[in-house]
């Protein structure tokens, strides 16, 4: 009999920030896998970031979590987007060498004393009495733990097509999972099957770049850790090209050999990251549509064809790729494929990511019907620390929509009936102003050193910090800039000028001025010499007052909802003054507040009147 505190099974990016919180928080945790080779790995593209995903690894790492640090040990290309825009929207993305990327993670785990690896496949749960015990595997031997850590991403009964033909794998490459998913419905866990893919990886020795778009990193870099000394490393580029019509017409002549269009899939998509046969029948008014290819890493040859998802057939595919301007000559290591696996529909959990049904079970990443390394790196991260509160009968930590992306983002999979994989939006977040990237440490850091993650050197910098922020914040809320002819010759270069002295802060409110004009125009501001992640606050915090003002009124608005607690053994059958569909909803989710009831799809506002007034009573 082996004894373990946590057992956590896949070691994909939930499954590593799962067991690396965990151990770090002192328990000792064995961490299954169907490929010790394979931990870390990106099955898809070899990026992390991007617009609302950049937010969810800096939370990470606010938190105590390593995505943020791996990720910057480990880039080919650093890239701020939207940079030009407002800071709700900026997000950086890296380019990551895949190899680089697993060696990383996995020396982590490996230097972890409270971690166990095991090559093995996790065939059955031990429960008894609605409570977990742990794991059989796939040759009988049984684990025992108290707490278990779903994060099987899409092996569990997984199916990867290439047109008609198909193998039973969670990854092309990688055996499926079987037998769980079995023993989950066996103990009153439902399941659904779910879609996704990737596409094809070509040799960039076949490519002729100069009939594509480079794409360059930054030269001013950023970074997703808020720990210091970062590395700075070379940076590749990647490239644009474009669908032809000729691609267009070679998908529509074999859409018959697909395996969605011809039935074969039962499983639902990714709504925001389709299939290139996809894309040109729902959009099929655009003559074109981005692709771009990404290097796989700095020493090899491989590369990604990003946005050209496909599961038609192999000879199809060598056509597609052919068409597109650059790729005439391609050669394909490897093609794309679609796959189909099992996934646990989110309602069945709490906002602590534990199942219902089942006490010291949790689940995270792509089994809650998620899409993306950055939402289940998320996950992983929250149920490590909770698998280590259950345990030790401390409060779960269940995070707030109003104090970041993972609580929205572990809201929405828990509160509402989501159909296909889910992928983290800006537009997903009613605060999504307050919820920026560059504020995620003051936002997370205290609750993270309070969980235990966060160390009290690093809580201090932090501290530290702040107060430089407020400090600078009143500095250009006192010092004044003068209207002189020198003052208004450089504003003129920003379509701006004043008439009379004021105050830094009231100027640099004014949309064509941010802090490095200021240093322009401002002595002092110059020779203080600041550092950007400083004075890129202050100025944010300035400039955007008023709308950061009333989006925290909302939250105050929405909070007062969030303190009225719903008894879990509340009979919502008697409500009759309430709707049938809204008392349906109800007693399928229970939620712990009349806050997650009222974001209930399906819920009516008027029924959330009716209920607040039944409890005050």
């Amino acid at each position: 009999m082996f004894n373990y505190d946590l057992i956590v099974v896949g070691s994909g990016h939930a499954g590593c920030e799962a067991a690396l919180s965990a151990a770090k928080l002192g328990l000792k945790c064995l961490l299954v896998t169907l490929n010790i080779e394979h931990i870390a790995l990106m099955p898809c593209n070899p990026a992390v970031g991007g617009p609302a995903k950049s937010c969810l690894v800096r939370e990470i790492d606010a938190l105590g979590g390593v995505m943020g640090i791996v990720t910057d040990a480990t880039y080919i290309q650093m890239k701020m987007l939207n940079s030009s825009k407002g800071p709700a929207v900026r997000a950086l993305r890296a380019q990551s060498d895949k190899k680089e990327y697993m060696s990383f993670m996995r020396n982590l785990i490996e230097c972890n004393c409270n971690i166990s690896l095991k090559q093995t496949m996790a065939a059955e749960l031990i429960v008894e009495n609605n409570e977990v015990k742990g794991i059989i595997d796939e040759f009988g031997l049984e684990y025992h733990a108290p707490t278990v850590i779903l994060t099987t991403g899409t092996s569990l009964e997984g199916k990867c097509y290439v047109g008609l033909q198909y193998v039973n794998a969670g990854r092309m490459g990688e055996r499926a999972a079987t037998g769980l998913s079995a023993s989950l419905v066996k103990n009153g866990i439902s399941l659904k099957r779910l879609k996704t893919g990737t596409p094809a990886r070509v040799d960039s020795r076949t490519i002729d770049y100069s009939k594509m778009t480079i794409q360059p990193g930054d030269d001013e870099l950023h970074f997703f850790s808020f720990e210091p000394n970062r590395p700075i490393r070379k940076q590749y580029p990647c490239y644009l090209t474009r669908t032809t019509e000729k691609t267009h017409e070679i998908i529509k002549a074999n859409l018959d050999k697909s395996p969605l269009y011809a039935g074969l899939i039962h499983g639902i998509g990714p709504r925001y990251c389709p299939s290139i046969e996809d894309k040109v029948i729902r959009f099929a008014n655009n003559p074109s549509h981005h692709i771009f290819i990404e290097p796989e890493g700095k020493d090899t040859y491989e590369v990604y064809v990003q946005g050209f998802s496909t599961s038609l057939p192999a000879n199809v595919q060598v056509d597609m790729l052919k068409s597109l301007p650059g790729l005439e000559n391609v050669h394909i290591i490897k093609p794309a494929y679609a796959v189909e696996y099992d996934a646990v529909p989110a309602l069945q959990l709490t906002h602590s990511l534990m199942t219902k049904k089942i006490k010291g079970l949790f689940c995270a990443g792509q089994i809650n019907g998620t899409s993306g390394y950055e939402e289940a790196a998320a996950q992983g991260l929250v149920a490590g620390i909770n698998a280590f509160n259950y345990l030790n009968n401390k409060e779960m930590l269940e995070l707030a929509r109003s104090n970041s992306y993972i609580g929205t983002l572990i809201d929405d999979l828990v509160t509402k009936d989501i159909q296909e994989p889910y992928r983290m939006l800006t537009s997903r977040s009613e605060y999504r102003l307050l919820l920026r990237q560059d504020n995620a440490d003051e936002r997370l850091t205290e609750i993270g050193h309070k969980v235990g993650l966060i160390s009290d050197e690093r809580y201090q910098r932090f501290l530290n910090k702040q107060e430089k922020i407020e400090e600078e914040i009143k500095r250009l809320q006192q010092e004044k800039v003068s209207a002189t002819e020198e003052v208004n010759n450089i504003l003129s270069k920003y379509n701006e000028s004043i008439d009379r002295g004021m105050k830094l802060a009231e100027l640099i409110k004014r949309p064509n001025i941010d802090y490095k004009v200021l240093k322009e125009i401002h002595e002092q501001t110059n020779d203080l010499n600041l550092p950007a992640e400083i004075y890129e606050e202050a100025e944010i915090k300035i400039k955007y007052d008023g709308y950061i003002k009333r989006q925290t009124q909302q939250i105050e608005t929405m909070d007062r909802l969030e303190k009225i607690k719903i008894p879990e053994n509340i009979n919502y059958d008697e409500m009759t003054h309430i709707s049938t569909e809204t008392r349906e909803k109800l007693a399928k989710i229970r939620p712990a507040t009349l806050g997650q009831a009222s974001r209930i799809g399906g819920v009516k506002p008027a029924d959330i009147s009716v209920l607040m007034v039944l409890l005050s009573r």
